[in-house]
């Protein structure tokens, strides 16, 4: 069956993606029932209103953001999504996903610069002009995936248990779903097989 390419979100966010905007991230693309496919990241005006929607762009500010920086933040999405399937599935870590989120985390300042200005006086705010806007969105998130895998939420994380579905989650509970329609679709899933077993026998 043939892929089909969406822009548009269809599901809401997975449970601790407010907490880590990098769990975000890397669902920006998933996987869907019937060969379907959506990425939130497919093109620069996609990816432009993905940044502001997480607060890494200015709201109504055109970032002006390239095919090339489009392509920057999905070869980073990538390398984190290698990231937690390693941890999911208890492999070792990627060194070339570990080199790259490394690279993200070195391309925009950490501290604060002062500025003063008549309105605010002095105050501190990231040195990120619309320029390095998409520098500052890889640090923040490949610092955000960092932050994810080595804390104390990381035995939580998981995959969703619904295929196709690719996105990952932090559990709670017995949960290892990622919306209520993945859920849905597993139980059904598994009292169709319950039905089938019994027709067998």
């Amino acid at each position: 069956m043939k892929e089909t390419v969406t822009a548009e979100p269809v599901l809401p966010p997975v449970p601790g993606a407010e907490q880590y905007p990098a769990l975000d991230f890397a669902n920006s693309a998933v996987a869907l029932p019937g060969g379907q496919f959506t990425d939130l990241l497919g093109s620069p005006a996609a990816t432009n209103q993905w940044l502001i929607d997480h607060d890494l762009a200015p709201v109504g500010t055109d970032a002006g953001l390239q095919e090339m920086c489009s392509a920057q933040l999905r070869t980073l999405r990538e390398q984190i999504r290698s990231l937690l399937a390693s941890h999911v599935d208890g492999h070792p870590a990627p060194s070339s996903a570990i080199s790259a989120v490394n690279e993200a985390l070195t391309r925009a300042p950490a501290t604060s610069l002062l500025h003063w200005d008549a309105t605010r006086g002095l105050h501190r705010t990231p040195s990120h002009p619309t320029i390095q806007i998409v520098e500052h969105a890889l640090a923040t998130l490949a610092a955000g995936a960092a932050d994810l895998l080595t804390g104390p939420d990381a035995e939580r994380l998981t995959a969703c248990g619904s295929s196709p579905c690719n996105r990952y989650l932090l559990r709670h509970g017995r949960r290892h779903w990622c919306s209520t329609r993945c859920g849905d679709r597993a139980r059904a899933a598994r009292a169709y097989a319950r039905r089938t077993r019994t027709r067998a026998e």
